[in-house]
């Protein structure tokens, strides 16, 4: 689904020639979404009370109900890069950011389960996801706009574990999935809308026009249902073991869509798949090493 909406959002910032623009929509469409479903249901309104009485008395820390920004980063992202890199090379990018910061946010315990040694298996597959990105933006070494353009979503995939460590916070405090996934998107339109209001004001409206297709706005609600599995599972997995089963899932999204799909920027040569099959070694190297339960 990642894979799949990255495709969404990076058509639609292309189409309205403005990435923030695509994000704000993007993040827009799953919020109201968000607004009429949470409040509608018991589960929801048991969730938002259970959420103030946290903040209220200390359990939950009002930072730790920011992810929505990494999310939002990330969305951004997408409408930025995707049309110039192609949704392979960009899933690489953030694949090699989120391994690395999943060992960090795992050791650091800042997500549901607690601290998470830093073992050799899950060192090593982190460092391949970094060789991965090399290899597989090879073709593009020689082209300093290509490598400045896959550092952003390198940073978003940094940002990825940590926002599925807090909102997995979220969810342990509100007993609720859709109530975190609603913080989240809460917290992620707010932002997007601070940055669309400065780029308006630098670069004036999009240039583009909002297009007729009605799946180029199903990137919201494809969002809210990864938010919400993320956060319902990372305090059984733990933020690595999540990220690394979620990286295997973009991988082969998104070379099957580059490949089945490709767009003008989208031709995965021999670099991108050597480095895509180079992340999914990475991936069970990590996997299948010895964890320590919560």
């Amino acid at each position: 689904m990642v894979a799949v909406q990255s495709r969404i959002n990076g058509e639609l910032g292309v189409r309205l020639a403005d990435g923030i623009a695509a994000a704000v929509v993007s993040f827009g469409v799953g919020l109201l979404i968000l607004l009429v479903l949470v409040p509608a249901t018991p589960g929801g309104r048991r969730g938002l009370a259970a959420l103030r009485g946290a903040l209220r008395t200390g359990t939950l820390r009002p930072w730790q109900c920011l992810g929505g920004v990494c999310g939002a980063f990330l969305v951004a992202t997408q409408g930025l890069t995707i049309g110039a890199l192609g949704v392979a090379v960009f899933t690489v990018a953030v694949v090699a950011g989120q391994s690395g910061s999943s060992l960090l946010v795992d050791r650091a315990g800042i997500g549901p389960t607690g601290r998470q040694p830093v073992t050799p298996n899950r060192l090593i597959g982190a460092v391949l996801t970094v060789l991965a990105v090399l290899l597989a933006v090879g073709d593009r070494l020689g082209d300093p706009d290509a490598l400045a353009l896959a550092l952003l979503p390198l940073a978003a995939g940094v940002g990825i574990a940590w926002q599925q460590a807090v909102n997995g916070r979220v969810r342990a405090a509100s007993g609720s999935a859709m109530t975190a996934t609603l913080v989240n998107f809460t917290v992620g339109t707010a932002a997007l809308l601070v940055t669309f209001a400065v780029d308006l004001a630098v670069r004036g409206r999009p240039a583009g026009a909002f297009p007729d297709e009605p799946w180029l706005y199903l990137g919201g609600p494809l969002g809210i249902v990864f938010i919400a599995l993320a956060a319902a599972l990372v305090r059984f997995t733990g933020v690595l073991l999540l990220g690394l089963a979620t990286i295997a899932g973009q991988i082969v999204g998104a070379v099957l869509l580059d490949l089945v799909l490709p767009t003008a920027a989208s031709h995965p040569g021999l670099d991108t798949l050597l480095g895509a099959a180079l992340t999914m070694v990475a991936v069970l190297v990590a996997a299948f090493g010895p964890t320590r339960r919560p």
